[in-house]
């Protein structure tokens, strides 16, 4: 019977977990995953408890698939005995489906995961989505029509989606505001950092990430 055990302690100490009880519960498998894995019954394995295990063990999983794997690699051919049984090509046939089955059970999450991304978003600007049409309609009849009427539809809207998303403005539009070369970008002239300049396009943190600086002008 093959036994991985001695690879599997090896790895285990890389990353220090000392029992099989302890690597079963750091990768959320079951005891018996891990004899499977010790044993080189990887066909017998799900690919998704081979990859936490992987990833618990810090090594790829094609790393993994080779290192536990029950075909011998041509350094140790000769060293494994001939009574050793080896994977059928049914067992490698098995296992790579699973794997392809795997791979497409990936996708499908994806795909409903941006779903329902962009139905939370449409909820959120669903107003804008009905009333903007007709309100650029009625713009384009009537040059007269007083522009603050129209800045709601889509103020209201985008302010709900970028609260929904944490994301906030660095400055105002119009603002005077110190010039922080790391917040703003300036649009000409030059400026040093302390100097007043003001804001003419606003920037956006998410958290405490910058996704754009804020355009600004020397005063």
């Amino acid at each position: 019977m093959i036994n991985h055990t001695q690879k599997l302690q090896n790895l285990m100490q890389r990353v220090d977990i000392s029992s099989f009880k302890g690597l079963s519960r750091d990768a959320g498998v079951s005891e018996r995953q891990i004899l499977r894995l010790r044993q080189g019954k990887l066909e017998k394995m799900r690919v998704d408890v081979l990859r936490k295990l992987s990833q618990v063990l810090q090594i790829s999983l094609s790393e993994l698939l080779e290192t536990f794997s029950p075909v011998p690699c041509r350094d140790s051919i000769n060293s494994v005995s001939t009574h050793d049984p080896l994977p059928s090509q049914k067992e490698i046939a098995e296992l790579k489906v699973e794997y392809q089955r795997s791979l497409l059970q990936l996708e499908q999450q994806r795909e409903i995961l941006k779903q329902e991304f962009q139905q939370s978003s449409l909820q959120l600007l669903e107003s804008l989505l009905l009333q903007w049409p007709t309100a650029a309609q009625k713009a384009t009849e009537n040059p007269q029509l007083a522009a603050i009427k129209i800045v709601p539809l889509v103020q209201k809207p985008l302010e709900r989606l970028l609260q929904e998303w944490g994301i906030q403005a660095i400055a105002p539009v119009g603002a005077d505001v110190q010039y922080n070369p790391q917040m703003h970008q300036l649009m000409s002239g030059t400026a040093q950092p302390g100097e007043t300049v003001i804001v003419r396009y606003t920037g956006y943190l998410q958290g405490d990430k910058l996704l754009y600086r804020a355009k600004v002008s020397p005063l």
